[in-house]
């Protein structure tokens, strides 16, 4: 018997590699984790320098960012996103991971395109500004395309005893996240709608990019009306009280940057803080049911 492995012969080594070699019902594939381990060093490097330096992005960062308010949101972003993709790495049933991926597609795609509109903001001679290309010319791609691979392992509905999402949050998150979905667009598009409200300063770049977090969180609010299961909003739920914490102690840190006559600062702050109690609880009352 010939020791030459066929062309045809690699493909199937391959596809077993990636997919897996059990019955795949429900679980993480390894492709997945791999690049959940991949995505997780470029995160980790973000949040230390937008959310623990803010004000030092020029010396640190792809780009100068004014004032610290907006490098802390995106640092807040990138450090829940850190412990989210841990969490692919490590769990067992895809399904508990997946309604975050679309959002995160969605927020790829729109870093994308506000890298090529804002192309001369960059600083082009810093490394980081290389991450940055790589990461949002890869991850446009490379995160629709691992949702499409692996959402094909999910068989769907609830599992022995496992508490289902209230009807009423679903609808209630749902309808949350058609009006932030809408809301983003419209300010991605029209960022100078953004300018002149705002409770902090932003340019049409730095618009373009909250816009870009704004849709991720509609998004992943969106999906999770269409999937009956707790589980499926578990991790979703406890890397948003991670990134509203982080984002609401940054409020605290550079206060300065707000104008507390501008009565949407108390209606983003106040906004989030509400939010931020409302999935704690949440989150508390499933877990103890």
């Amino acid at each position: 018997m010939s020791g030459v492995v066929t062309m045809s012969e690699k493909k199937v080594i391959l596809r077993r590699w990636m997919m897996g070699t059990s019955d795949r019902d429900g679980q993480v594939l390894p492709i997945t984790r791999w690049v959940a381990r991949f995505i997780i060093p470029f995160l980790a490097a973000a949040f230390l320098v937008l959310y623990g330096l803010p004000n030092q992005t020029t010396t640190y960062f792809a780009w100068t960012i004014r004032p610290e308010m907006t490098p802390i949101i995106m640092g807040a972003g990138y450090g829940a996103g850190v412990y989210f993709f841990y969490r692919v790495s490590t769990v067992e049933e895809w399904h508990t991971v997946a309604p975050v991926f679309l959002g995160i597609a969605t927020f790829t795609w729109l870093m994308a395109i506000a890298t090529v509109l804002h192309w001369e903001n960059f600083n082009h001679s810093h490394f980081t500004f290389d991450l940055w290309v790589f990461l949002y010319a890869v991850t446009p791609i490379l995160i629709p395309a691992i949702w499409a691979l692996n959402r094909r392992t999910d068989p769907g509905g609830l599992a022995g005893d496992e508490p289902p999402l209230p009807r009423a949050v679903r609808v209630l998150g749902g309808a949350i996240g058609i009006i932030v979905i809408v809301s983003a667009v419209v300010l991605f598009v029209v960022p100078e709608l953004m300018m002149g409200v705002w409770p902090w300063t932003v340019s049409p770049f730095t618009a373009r990019i909250l816009a870009g977090w704004f849709a991720l969180f509609g998004v992943v609010n969106g999906v999770v009306v269409l999937d009956p299961r707790w589980s499926a909003a578990r991790i979703l739920i406890q890397s948003q009280i991670l990134g509203f914490t982080l984002v609401l102690i940054g409020v605290a840190r550079v206060w300065a940057n707000f104008d507390p006559s501008n009565v949407l600062t108390w209606g983003v702050v106040g906004g989030m803080a509400l939010y931020l109690i409302a999935i704690l609880l949440l989150y508390i009352g499933l877990e103890t049911r």
